[in-house]
């Protein structure tokens, strides 16, 4: 029997062994998608306890919470951040099997030097330590980034964001992580959301544009990714809780987007021939700039109608959706393919039940663009466990080029989270080492050490062209 977490922690075969230790460990991060503030890096945040740097934000944590049937009083609202520690406490305690369970532990070991099994009677003894780590050893903001061995970050940022604390980060020669803009433009395409054309005016004072058409709204879009190139952006990144693909006309997009500048809201037919003409639009200019975009989809928001009134969006109410992908997805890249214009595309869903429609679809247009330039994205969200990261990798391993695998990101709100890329390095190299263990790879340490250095980072270097 295995120890609890140990240096071999889910890595059960020589060679698993060998690739974690000898390649993956060492193995710089790119975050590629993730939610961090810049302000807080800028800033070089502090944090004043666990709880703060621990659940502030982190709606994963929050649902097990829920789940445990823990009062949202220690979730979200106004107890003391001691009492909601011990609650996390309690509810972690009997989470085996949760992907949580593993993270949190590792969050206290590689940051903090704890190698306690959290629990209800040591809590105490954890929250004192951790904290003294956090007060008296000086963990911030920018220490945990280097403690990880994290050379770049991409954060996600709407496209009327001024970028300030990128542009101070970008001249701070104290901190030489790359902090860069990633282009979100939900809001853009959002046009039966409320309050869209308080945003399209936004969009037209930050762009100097009077934005009164819709000739004059892309216009503004274009400007934007202009000026997010030059502070350093080459991803972008949208939330297509459905995929959109119906063609209209300019003409037909025009009367559309002013109905909406207009106050009024308008089919689903008009709103999805918006978002197709607009999205093909930007993907247009992402190709043009040699950008990345990716497409995050099959999320269903915000289901719990109350809670969301009360505490608002990304507080753990949200699920799996279940929506069609394969026609429209495909038809939206053939048609951005035809005009010679997909940009290099990563493509996530929450639905694991899509990985063999991405796995075989991305085949259909990868070209000489980049090494694996349509990429099946990482496990994602609900799926970033050692099931659905295994189940990911299986599907691109026996649909694609397994070894172009771009890897991990984050795709959090936790500084605490690159522990993360960890646990998915030590499932890669399982899973490498147990075909080895069969005989369905050869035992070449060398070749698959190779490997293992490009899924971790190489292939993302490489692939987003970042000068690092």
């Amino acid at each position: 029997m295995k120890n609890f977490m140990d240096e071999e922690f889910l890595l059960n075969t020589e060679m698993s062994k060998k690739l974690f230790h000898n390649y993956a460990e060492k193995m710089p991060i790119i975050d590629y998608h993730c939610h961090i503030s810049p302000k807080e890096i800028c800033e070089n945040k502090k944090f004043k306890n666990i709880t703060e740097a621990w659940l502030y934000g982190d709606h994963y944590k929050w649902r097990l919470m829920r789940s445990f049937g823990v009062d949202e009083k220690y979730i979200t609202g106004g107890s003391t951040d001691y009492e909601k520690f011990l609650a996390y406490v309690k509810s972690l305690e009997t989470a085996i099997g949760n992907p949580l369970y593993h993270w949190t532990h590792l969050e206290l070991q590689r940051y903090f030097g704890i190698y306690d099994v959290v629990n209800e009677k040591n809590a105490k003894t954890i929250w004192d330590k951790a904290n003294k780590v956090l007060q008296e050893e000086g963990l911030t903001v920018r220490e945990i980034i280097k403690k990880s061995n994290v050379k770049v970050i991409c954060t996600t940022d709407d496209p009327t964001d001024s970028l300030e604390y990128h542009l101070k980060l970008k001249e701070d020669k104290t901190f030489n992580v790359k902090v860069l803009p990633a282009f979100r433009p939900d809001k853009a395409l959002g046009i039966n959301k409320n309050g869209f054309a308080e945003w399209a005016a936004k969009l037209g004072q930050v762009s100097n544009k009077k934005v009164d058409s819709y000739d004059a709204f892309l216009e503004a879009m274009e400007s934007r990714i202009d000026f997010f190139h030059s502070v350093g952006g080459r991803v972008s990144d949208h939330a297509l809780d459905y995929v959109p693909y119906m063609e209209a006309s300019k003409e037909e997009v025009e009367k559309i987007f002013k109905k909406s500048l207009q106050g009024e809201k308008v089919s689903f037919e008009d709103e999805t021939k918006y978002r197709t003409y607009t999205l093909k639009f930007l993907a247009k200019n992402y190709a043009k700039r040699g950008w990345a975009m990716e497409f995050h989809m099959n999320a269903y928001r915000d289901n719990n109608s109350r809670m969301f009134e009360k505490i608002g969006p990304d507080t753990g109410f949200d699920s799996v959706n279940d929506s069609k992908v394969a026609v429209p997805l495909s038809k939206l890249l053939n048609s951005l393919e035809k005009e010679k214009s997909l940009p290099k595309t990563i493509i996530y869903s929450l639905n694991p039940n899509d990985n063999y429609v991405i796995g075989s679809l991305m085949g259909c247009f990868q070209g000489s663009g980049a090494l694996g330039k349509i990429q099946f994205g990482a496990a994602w969200w609900f799926n970033d466990n050692k099931d659905g990261m295994l189940e990911q990798m299986k599907a691109l391993a026996n649909l694609g080029l397994f070894s172009s695998f771009i890897g991990m990101l984050t795709d959090s709100r936790s500084f605490l989270s690159y522990t993360r890329h960890e646990y998915f390095r030590r499932i890669l190299c399982q899973f490498i080492g147990n075909m080895v263990e069969a005989g369905e790879v050869p035992n070449d340490e060398e070749l698959l050490g190779k490997i293992v250095e490009n899924i971790c980072y190489n292939n993302a270097k490489n692939y987003f062209g970042m000068d690092i």
